[in-house]
């Protein structure tokens, strides 16, 4: 228990924030391993000596092998009210990726239609309209660089299959350790530099205005941007 307690971001009544880990999944799936959803139920059982389930829903999800902000809701009202932020874009969301080579501008926005390949559970960013593509758009920014790699700090504006991954690979940016997409290398803990940083939203009970930050992994690469 001592690990989640340690990586609690937020938590109140109604909500509670974790910081993932790269390479843990948000909710249960086919691969059998333990979701951080059911380590977060079980923190909050131990610690509150709640009786029976706990219920925990999840308004939005991160891809396995990425890391940072995740928001459960502790009660049906939060969830409910948090789902339709996220699926009416009222949260404002954060990354960090770390990509391979300099994209064509040092800011700017991307604005592609993408086409989820569901066997290969992998999405293709194109500049033009196809059946059945979504458009995904994203503002960024470069905001850090060393001799080979480049941090962009990155405001997601839909929330599509692999938006992030899929889009910057379409510049020929691949971010690191993201072997689905092009890098040339994996990490060795299986996850890629994509880091949820931020969520910025109006508390769905509270009303007030909440904004939860997370801390990159410590990792030699990222410790170096921290540093910078």
């Amino acid at each position: 228990m001592g690990a989640i307690a340690q990586r609690i971001l937020y938590e109140d009544n109604h909500l509670i924030a974790v910081n993932k880990y790269p390479g843990e999944i948000v909710q249960g799936d086919k691969s059998g391993d333990e979701p951080l959803s059911s380590l977060t139920a079980r923190y909050l059982k131990e610690t509150y000596g709640k009786p029976g389930n706990v219920f925990l829903g999840i308004p939005h999800r991160l891809d396995r092998p990425s890391s940072g902000v995740v928001l459960f809701a502790r009660t049906e009202k939060a969830l409910s009210r948090m789902s339709v932020m996220f699926k009416q874009r009222e949260v404002i969301k954060i990354y960090w990726a770390v990509l391979d080579c300099m994209p064509p501008e040092a800011e700017g926005e991307l604005r592609h239609f993408l086409v989820k390949n569901s066997e290969k559970n992998k999405s293709v960013a194109s500049a033009r309209e196809k059946r059945g593509a979504k458009e995904g758009r994203l503002t960024y920014r470069v905001i850090g660089a060393t001799d080979n790699y480049f941090l962009v700090e990155i405001n997601l504006l839909t929330g599509r299959h692999h938006q992030i991954r899929a889009q910057f690979a379409a510049l020929g940016c691949r971010i690191k350790g993201d072997l689905k997409y092009g890098a040339p290398r994996s990490n060795r803990d299986g996850g890629i530099h994509l880091h949820a940083r931020s969520l910025d939203f109006t508390h769905p009970v509270r009303k007030e205005r909440i904004v939860i930050t997370a801390d990159p992994p410590r990792e030699q690469l990222w410790n170096i941007f921290r540093d910078l």
